[in-house]
């Protein structure tokens, strides 16, 4: 072979060399933006949850992985644009759709559309105009990654309007109104926990002897946070609710007391909003309601908790105390929605007056409900509970029995026994009232 030959073969073998390389190069760059786009069209909707409510509606998407999403607003009409990343339309994610209920106060329709190869859209067709808050949270308990949106109202609803406009054919209810008039211009918390820090730590005067006695009744959990579950599938935050509709009844027949409801239906409130609640409508007892589970399926009885600053009575109280406290990451807070500061010194100026105030109505209740179910600790047990850190309203936390056993699961279940714990909590309160008054009496 000539040296012309031996050199232009060599040519064409370089030639070919070089495509086998640069073949095998393209596919080495492509794996990477195909792994890349199977990473992110792998994400999985695992369940799709609405809790409507008057207060705020939350939307809940349950991933399989943190996924990135971002959200506008549109006017005319007024719609909620959610985009998230990583998805593909699922069964899962239509069947939102069929999730959103006609009597929701703030979502009319939601449509799902691929919006791009790996983005999926949410439009949300809305009644009023909101101001949406979008989050995501780790997973928690039961659930996996959640990306949250909360639609509230652009202005906050106000609890003492709220609770007047209830009894507009009640005889007291002006009292009430003028008692909304007289403190319009006081912070309003929202469910998010947005208040004005200036006013949040400060108590308008409750002096008037004509208001009447007013109890504020929290029913434990609600919405995401479904609280103890017992073998029956019995969720504790269907049983406290139902108990606290029957107690605001009996104390709404009373001439001279009246009740208010930190939630009156199935969604989330914060631990520090309960609290903010009672102390917006300028409440004289604070009356948390639960039913809890314990390891032991044989433990039973009712229990009722003060707050303690100087640590728990019991290792008991304790372990409950940081069961419950642990609410707001089940239920899912946007910890960035609301001022910090503000929540922290709000749960920081609890009283001696009003732990021990706390304690005496304690005692009645437990004595009263006593008869009931018989009570699980003989003495009112003492922790740091969250819920409890109203800083001048009484509170008490009232664990009606342990659904977590059979025996007590089945008692819970019963509306008959449900207005009879209803029954016993206020013929407590009503005991210690007769012969200590309000602070609506004293100022």
């Amino acid at each position: 072979m000539d040296n012309k030959a031996h050199s232009q073969e060599n040519a064409n073998r370089r030639t070919i060399t070089r495509r086998r390389i640069l073949g095998a190069s393209a596919t080495l760059l492509s794996l990477p933006v195909i792994s890349k786009v199977a990473s992110a069209a792998g994400g999985q909707i695992l369940a799709v949850r609405t809790w409507p409510a008057d207060e705020y509606t939350r939307v809940t998407l349950e991933l399989n992985a943190p996924l990135r999403a971002e959200h506008f607003m549109l006017g005319d009409p007024n719609r909620l644009v959610v985009d998230i990343q990583g998805l593909t339309i699922s069964q899962a994610l239509n069947s939102l759709i069929s999730k959103i209920r006609p009597n929701d106060p703030y979502i009319a329709a939601v449509r799902v559309a691929q919006n791009r190869a790996d983005v999926v859209r949410l439009v949300f067709d809305l009644k009023q105009a909101i101001a949406p808050q979008v989050f995501t949270l780790k997973p928690v308990g039961d659930y996996q990654y959640r990306l949250v949106l909360d639609l509230y109202p652009k202005v906050a609803k106000d609890p003492i309007m709220a609770l007047a406009r209830d009894l507009d054919n009640d005889p007291l209810a002006q009292v009430l109104d003028n008692l909304a008039q007289n403190n319009s211009s006081a912070p309003v918390p929202s469910v998010s926990g947005q208040v004005d820090p200036t006013t949040a730590g400060r108590q308008p005067s409750r002096a008037n002897p004509n208001r009447p006695i007013l109890v504020a009744i929290d029913p434990g959990h609600g919405g995401e946070d479904p609280g103890a579950i017992g073998g029956r599938g019995t969720r504790e935050k269907d049983i406290v609710l139902a108990i606290g509709r029957q107690l605001r009844d009996v104390i709404n027949s009373q001439p001279n007391m009246r009740a208010y409801m930190t939630r009156d239906a199935d969604f989330f409130v914060p631990l520090h909003v309960r609290v903010q609640k009672a102390r917006r409508v300028k409440a004289d007892l604070f009356v948390s309601i639960h039913a809890d589970a314990f390891s032991n399926r044989a433990a039973r009885g009712t229990s009722v908790f003060a707050l303690s600053r100087n640590g728990a009575s019991s290792a008991a109280a304790r372990w409950l105390a940081k069961k419950e406290n642990a609410a707001d990451l089940i239920g899912g807070l946007d910890i960035g929605a609301h001022d910090r500061q503000t929540a922290s010194v709000l749960l920081d100026m609890s009283t001696t007056a009003q732990i021990n105030d706390s304690l005496k109505i304690g005692h009645r209740v437990l004595g009263s409900l006593a008869k009931i179910n018989g009570i699980h600790s003989r003495k009112v047990e003492q922790a740091g509970f969250a819920v409890l850190k109203a800083p001048d309203i009484p509170s008490i936390l009232v664990e009606t029995a342990f659904i977590s056993n059979p025996q007590e699961e089945n008692f819970l279940r019963s509306p008959a026994n449900q207005r009879q714990i209803a029954k016993a909590i206020f013929a407590g309160v009503n005991d210690y009232f007769s012969t200590n008054p309000p602070l609506a009496r004293v100022g």
